[in-house]
């Protein structure tokens, strides 16, 4: 069921960039490749790849100097769209895609955490890639007072994105409890450990920007491919 809009090219670019910079493969200061040497290594256009750079820019992630070149520029405030993202490669980084398994509206289970106003939310299942490797299982429950209806169509590979886009709703702070739990029922096959083995397991509970309760998760990862990452600074 794999009808989400993915990430336009650009978006991806820059997203890997900055995950990149947060792994520290790419160093505050360092000066990048010259742009048509960048297209080519990363098999994209110039301009494609000057849209991704601005996209940095603007983050803050990159200082465009005429005539020098392009330069890193960390910083741990960073408000990229993945950057309440933890899981990364055992490398380092990855770019996240995802690949959608259902969407349904429903009461709220009785083991789920108090979040949000409603006796209902929206419940999305994936996989998630990183540089196309599955390494995560997500259940993510949006409570139901955000929007009237949602349609698996509508949904970007980046939640948080569309979030903003399309809801209005801006993540602004997360709480996540790490551990071990075995992988669900509905898990599909190509995570490649099987139902019921146990896997790293993390649970979230995130915030809008009005500081209230909005969204539940539960994430089963790989560690045998991946690892979750928090970088405190």
């Amino acid at each position: 069921m794999e009808t989400h809009t993915p990430l336009p090219i650009y978006r991806r670019l820059s997203e890997m960039l900055a995950r990149d910079i947060a792994a520290g493969h790419l160093l505050d200061g360092a000066r990048l490749p010259p742009e048509r040497q960048m297209a080519a290594n990363m098999g994209t256009s110039v301009g494609t790849l000057r849209k991704a750079l601005g996209e940095l820019e603007r983050q803050g992630l990159l200082e465009r100097r005429q005539g020098s070149g392009n330069y890193i520029r960390a910083r741990p405030d960073a408000q990229n769209i993945y950057a309440f993202f933890r899981i990364e490669l055992l490398a380092g980084g990855g770019l996240p895609t995802a690949r959608l398994l259902s969407v349904d509206r429903l009461a709220k289970p009785e083991d789920l955490p108090e979040f949000g106003r409603s006796d209902d939310a929206y419940r999305i299942r994936r996989l998630r890639f990183l540089n196309d490797i599955p390494c995560v299982v997500e259940e993510i429950w949006l409570d139901a007072s955000y929007t009237r209806s949602m349609a698996p169509r509508d949904l970007s590979e980046s939640l948080y994105l569309y979030y903003r886009e399309r809801l209005n709703l801006w993540i602004t702070q997360v709480e996540d409890r790490i551990s071990v739990a075995r992988l669900p029922d509905w898990s599909p096959p190509d995570l490649g450990i099987a139902r019921h083995e146990p896997a790293g397991y993390y649970e979230r509970l995130s915030f809008d920007q009005e500081n209230r309760s909005a969204e539940f998760s539960r994430n089963w990862f790989d560690t045998a491919k991946a690892r979750y990452v928090a970088r405190i600074r």
